[in-house]
Order: structure tokens, then C-alpha cells, then sequence
């Protein structure tokens, strides 16, 4: 009776293979087997020609497996090929199985797993049929290797004897195999869960395809492995998968499904004229104010396009932002607030960081058979295609900061640990927070040299906000009634919710929570920044373009005089396109028009009026962010060096102190600056006291 049923679904899959794959089965006979190994079938197509077997090879995967691959072999081929080990690959199922949601139920069945492979060991030879000689008699004994453990004979077939056996190489036949770990992508986690991982194993032609970072779509059945020792063996197992299939998604956001009734919606939404007041109220609104940077976030969100050369180089469209600001400003909540609402992303804080979390980390462990070394991607990597935000970047350590300068400019990984030598993707928009030098912005003192991070690192993020905290009554009323509103509405709502017996009606409290409610609901928001980064590559018009470098080209006049400091570099230009082309999407446009040209130099304006001025002179000077040294200061410190370097002379013992600052006088530099100066010179070793309050340079 089985025979018979071995031949019905035999025949079954021939026939499917005539109707569906005729063609693919011929290109696999040419190829085979030095260039493809396998015929992936496409499960929706077995289930338009059976539901019934297609239902089957879903719960009974590897009796089906061999059946159809049975039916591959015993195909009417036109060449004379024979397709002895080739394999049947079923991919696309219909719907895949969170991780965290693998149950007993699904042992034994054919599942699809999506997430983003963390770890992948080096593809090793496995083999698949042992061949031992005995050294006695030299009989050859073959013995498939099944299960995990290593198979040998229990007696020889030719002498009787228990060996002693030989492994024969030659003779035994091996399969190439790898395992990977796969983990939840970020995306599909909400509220702080741990991410969940399984370990799958796959062989042959699917192997090598993967590396730590890639997100992937694997098709495989579930098989169950027993914890513990032979000697002290647990009742409980662990969940593993022997895989089928492995995808590689280039898709963005392959967890967001976007329905047409959500399409419609967006639409909607991208054709109401103040969609920029809607978009800035959906960001934070428990945030009093900060229009422009909470505009800014939302560009980031949206971010520019990237362009790919025809000569292969690669400019980047994200765009990266840090807010410096006073405690107490709310960064923080803003960072976690875009942390929900972008369709990818990974949120990290400062004192909690390492470099190898945020990069890479190669790990020494049990994973794969032997200790081997494995790269697992930190959080810059799991946030491709995303938001990484880090948050106190100050309280990090400067080598760990430096861990991010190739992630932010070429947005790419390059890791050389433990003999692995590997370059890994980061494409992701950097959102950061950090606090000033001080703990708080001084009044009196510039910006820029309040700012504790490399001008490396500061010069790469295409927008710096300083938050600052300044009393001013009227703000500070309307910033207090809001800070009350919100928390009465949180009251209001925990109190319905909480208390069966509440006196408030829904009414009462939807009236007070309109107040503080976003104007686009954070799963609409999501949707439709997941649909225009999908679906929407604008390009720029004449006008934009003639926006943006008019005020770039007039920034620059602004330099042109012998003294005058270099106000702005091409850096801002590209962060401007970037910002010109976040805004056009927007609004779902194909095309930057000169209103978000003006809005891209609005705010670029704005974050230079902030931060790009040379206190001292108040015009726009770059090197106070590129360099961390504005030019009027640089000046300072070569004239000091100057001073001291004509008095040293004069006298024996080096140039007096107070001489020097008489004559820093003379040319312009008050006493306070002198002295500060004096003692940058000093901390660089540019000069040095050769005794008490006299100065001698190096």
C-alpha cells in the first residue's frame, strides 16, 4: 500500500514539474552540477496545482522532500544528465513564524523564519556517508551519518572483528555545511523585549551566501535537540532548524505591510496643504515646542535619497543630527519618541556602549562546532536601512566615539579582529544627544568650545541644535501649562482605565487628551515613511538647485578677504540637497522645489546661526565645528606665540608672563583671553616654563 501512495505522489510532483517547471528543470540539467544544485519551487505554485500536497509537504516536509526530489530524478529529461543529487528547495510560504512565537506544535513542519542573521560560522566539509576500512582485512563498511553524533560500525562485515577501523577519505562522501543564527529584526520588537535568535543548519549550495547583518527569509523544518550530557540528560530541548531555503531581503521594511486602504490614507494625508504643521505636531507633542528640530527629525526620518554613480561610488542620502543641550530639555524623550516611530530602529545610551557593541564584536564561543571565532554585528549594523540613536554621546569614551567616524561618512563597517578581516553595512541616520562640556550651556563662554566631542565626529552630522534653557516668563507660563495639561491627560486616562467606578466620561477625557495627542497617529506615521522611502526618489528642479547654491556661493563670498575665516564648507551643500529631498518626500513629491530648497537653507541657517559663529567676530566661520578652533582664535594663539618667541629673547630666563600679556594688550587681546590662551599653548607643548611665570616656546 505505501509503494502505491510512494508512486501517486511520485507522479503528483512529475506532473507538477511539466505544467509549472519544465523550463527550470532544463536550465538546472545544463547547469548541473558544477553551477546550480538545486530547483527552487515556489510554494504558492504547488499550492495552485494541489492544495492538498502543498499542505503536506508543509507538514510533512521530509517525506515529501524525497518524493519530489524522487520525481527530479526520474524526469524526462532531453539531455542525458543525471540529476542523482540534486535538491528540491521550497521557498515563499505564505506567512512566516516570529521567532518568539516557535511552539512545540510546529516541530517536525515547514516553517519560514525573518529576521537578521547575527552570526554565521565558516563554511566546513560535513560528511554525509563515512566509509571505513578495516585494517585488518581491508573491507570497506559505509555508514550514513544521521544523526548529530559520529556513526561507527559495531563489527566488520568481511572478518567479524571490532576493527581496529580507518576513516577512508576517498571513499566517503561530504556535503559543505554552515550555521547561522538568526535573530528578530528590530523593527518587529516593541517595548524593550530582548530579541530572540535560532540557530539553523544549512548544507551545500546554500552555504557562504550570508554574512553577520543580513536580513534573511529562511525556509527550513523544526527540529528539536535534547539539553544537557549523555550521562545527565534534561527533559528539556532546544529548537533548531534544518534549513531549505535561505533569502537575502532587500526589501526596507519587510515587516511593514501596507494595505491600499493605508496607501489611499497616505495619499490623503500627502496632498493636505499644512502637512509640515501635521508631520512637527506627530513628533513628541508631550514636548513643549522645538518646532525646527522636531521638523529636522522628521527630514531624518524621511531622509535624501542615495545615489549610486555610474563610476560605482556611492553618496549617502541619510541624514545625520545631534541636539546639545541643557538637562532637562527633553532630548532624550525626543530620541526614544523617533525611536518608536521609525519603521528600523536601534537605541542605544552612551555610558552603556562599547565600541565593539556599536561596530562589531568577534565572540569566541560553543557556537558551530569547535571554538571558533564569529563576527556578531552591534547596534550601527542592526540599524541599517534605520535610526540608530545614540543617546549621551558625551559620557562615552572617546575611543568608542571614534568607533562611529567610518559608520557616519561611508556608512559601512570595517572590522579586522580575532583574523577576521570584514566590511560590514551601516547604512543608518545617526540621531544623537549629548550634553555641553559643563553639564550646561555658559552664557558667556562659545558655543562651540563648549562642545566635548571631536570637531571629527561634529563635523560629519549635517545638523547640530543647542537646546539651551534660558528663564523668559512668558515661554516658561506657556511651557508649564502644557508640561500640566499632559500630565492631567495621562491622569485622566490612567484613572479611567484603572478605576471601575470613574466619574470622568470618555468624553471629558478625549477632550483633554486632544490637547497632547499627535496629529498623525505613530502606526499612520510609520506607514507612510516606510511607503515614501519605498516609493519615492525625487529630483531636484532648476530652482531648488539655484536656492541652494546661491546661499552657499554667498556664505562663501563671505570669506573671500585676506583675514576673514572660512564660513562654510561643501560638506553643508550636501547636507542641504539631503534636507531639500527629505522635504520633497514628504509630501510623496518626485520633484525638490524651491520651497524645500528654502526650507533646507532655513534651517541649515538656523543651526549655523547657533553654532557656526565666531563669537568674537559674529560672522559665520566653519573651523569653529570642522576643527573645533575658530580663526579669530587660531590668530590669537599664533600672535601669543609670537609675542613670546620676540621676548624670549630679551631675557635670560624666557619671557616674563606679565610682559607677554602687556604686549598681548597692545595688539587687541584682553588679559583673560591672553591667559587662556597661553595655557592651550602650554597643554599642546608648543611652550613651556622653563621657570615660574617666565615662557620660552619649544
Amino acid at each position: 500500500m505505501a509503494s502505491v501512495e510512494n508512486t501517486e505522489l511520485t507522479d503528483a510532483f512529475d506532473e507538477f514539474y511539466r505544467n509549472y517547471y519544465r523550463n527550470e528543470i532544463g536550465e538546472l540539467a545544463q547547469k548541473y552540477p558544477s553551477d546550480q544544485k538545486s530547483l527552487w519551487v515556489d510554494w504558492q505554485d504547488l499550492y495552485r496545482f494541489d492544495p492538498d500536497l502543498a499542505d503536506d509537504v508543509r507538514t510533512k516536509p521530509e517525506q515529501m522532500q524525497d518524493y519530489a526530489e524522487e520525481a527530479l530524478r526520474l524526469f524526462d529529461l532531453p539531455i542525458d544528465v543525471k540529476l542523482g543529487q540534486a535538491h528540491v528547495r521550497f521557498h515563499n510560504l505564505p506567512e512566516s513564524t516570529d521567532i518568539r512565537a516557535i511552539r512545540h506544535e510546529h516541530h517536525g513542519r515547514l516553517i519560514a523564519v525573518t529576521g537578521i542573521v547575527r552570526k554565521a560560522t565558516n563554511v566546513r566539509p560535513k560528511v554525509t556517508t563515512a566509509a571505513f576500512e578495516c585494517q585488518r582485512c581491508g573491507t570497506l563498511t559505509r555508514i550514513p551519518q544521521v544523526s548529530g553524533d559520529f556513526q561507527e560500525p559495531h563489527e566488520c562485515q568481511g572478518c567479524e572483528r571490532q576493527g581496529p577501523f580507518r576513516l577512508n577519505m576517498d571513499q566517503s562522501e561530504f556535503v559543505d555545511a554552515q550555521k547561522i543564527r538568526v535573530q528578530e529584526s528590530p523593527e518587529g520588537l516593541r517595548g524593550g523585549e530582548t530579541p530572540q535568535s535560532i540557530d539553523i543548519n544549512i548544507e551545500d549550495d546554500i552555504t557562504g551566501e550570508v554574512t553577520a547583518g543580513d536580513h534573511v527569509t529562511v525556509t527550513g523544518v523544526l527540529k528539536l535537540d535534547q539539553q544537557g550530557s549523555e550521562q545527565d540528560q534534561s527533559p528539556m530541548f532546544d529548537v533548531y532548524m534544518d534549513g531549505v531555503d535561505v533569502t537575502i531581503e532587500d526589501e526596507q521594511f519587510e515587516d511593514m505591510d501596507i494595505t491600499d486602504e493605508d496607501k489611499k490614507e497616505i495619499v490623503e494625508l500627502s496632498n493636505e496643504p499644512d502637512i509640515y504643521d501635521k508631520m512637527v505636531g506627530a513628533i513628541a507633542p508631550s514636548i513643549y515646542g522645538y518646532e525646527k528640530e522636531k521638523l529636522a527629525m522628521i527630514m531624518q526620518l524621511f531622509s535624501g535619497v542615495t545615489k549610486d554613480l555610474p563610476d560605482g561610488s556611492r553618496i549617502r542620502g541619510d541624514l545625520h543630527m545631534l541636539l546639545i543641550g541643557d538637562p532637562g530639555t527633553g532630548k532624550s524623550q525626543m530620541l526614544s519618541y523617533i525611536q518608536n516611530i521609525a519603521p528600523r530602529s536601534v537605541y542605544t545610551s552612551g555610558k552603556g556602549s562599547s565600541s565593539a557593541g556599536l561596530t562589531a564584536a568577534a565572540v569566541r564561543d560553543d557556537f558551530g562546532d569547535g571554538q571558533q571565532w564569529t563576527l556578531e554585528a552591534g547596534a550601527l549594523v542592526l540599524a541599517d536601512q534605520g535610526i540608530a540613536a545614540v543617546d549621551e554621546l558625551d559620557k562615552m569614551a572617546a575611543d568608542d566615539r571614534s568607533a562611529m567616524h567610518e559608520a557616519l561618512e561611508q556608512q559601512k563597517i570595517s572590522v579586522s579582529k580575532a583574523g577576521i578581516n570584514a566590511t560590514l553595512k551601516s547604512r543608518c541616520s545617526l540621531l544623537g544627544a549629548a550634553n555641553p562640556k559643563y553639564g550646561r550651556f555658559d552664557q558667556f563662554e562659545p558655543i562651540g568650545e563648549q562642545i566635548d566631542l571631536e570637531p571629527a565626529l561634529i563635523s560629519r552630522f549635517d545638523l547640530i541644535f543647542t537646546v539651551t534653557d534660558q528663564p523668559d516668563e512668558e515661554e516658561d507660563a506657556n511651557l508649564a501649562e502644557h508640561i500640566i495639561q499632559t500630565n492631567y491627560a495621562g491622569e485622566l486616562h490612567t484613572h479611567r482605565q484603572e478605576t471601575a467606578t470613574s466619574d470622568y466620561t470618555q468624553e471629558e477625557v478625549d477632550n483633554v487628551t486632544d490637547e497632547v495627542a499627535p496629529t498623525i497617529k505613530p502606526e499612520l506615521l510609520r506607514k507612510y515613511v516606510a511607503y515614501a522611502k519605498r516609493n519615492c526618489f525625487p529630483t531636484m528642479t532648476e530652482e531648488a538647485k539655484q536656492v541652494i547654491e546661491d546661499f552657499y556661493v554667498d556664505l562663501r563670498l563671505q570669506g573671500t578677504d585676506e583675514d576673514a575665516a572660512v564660513p562654510v564648507t561643501a560638506r553643508k551643500l550636501e547636507a542641504m540637497v539631503r534636507l531639500a529631498e527629505a522635504s520633497a518626500r514628504m509630501r510623496l513629491s518626485d520633484t525638490v522645489e524651491e520651497d524645500d530648497a528654502e526650507r533646507a537653507t532655513s534651517i541649515t541657517r538656523y543651526c549655523m546661526e547657533q553654532i557656526g559663529v565666531d563669537p568674537e567676530t559674529g560672522e559665520f566661520d566653519a573651523d569653529v565645528v570642522e576643527t573645533g578652533t575658530s580663526k579669530s582664535q587660531r590668530d590669537r594663539i599664533q600672535n601669543i606665540r609670537g609675542i613670546i618667541a620676540d621676548i624670549e629673547d630679551e631675557y635670560d630666563e624666557g619671557a616674563p608672563i606679565d610682559v607677554v600679556i602687556e604686549r598681548a594688550e597692545e595688539v587687541g587681546i584682553d588679559e583673560p583671553k591672553a591667559e587662556s590662551e597661553i595655557e592651550k599653548l602650554k597643554q599642546k607643548g608648543e611652550v613651556y616654563e622653563p621657570r615660574t611665570d617666565h615662557l620660552r616656546t619649544t
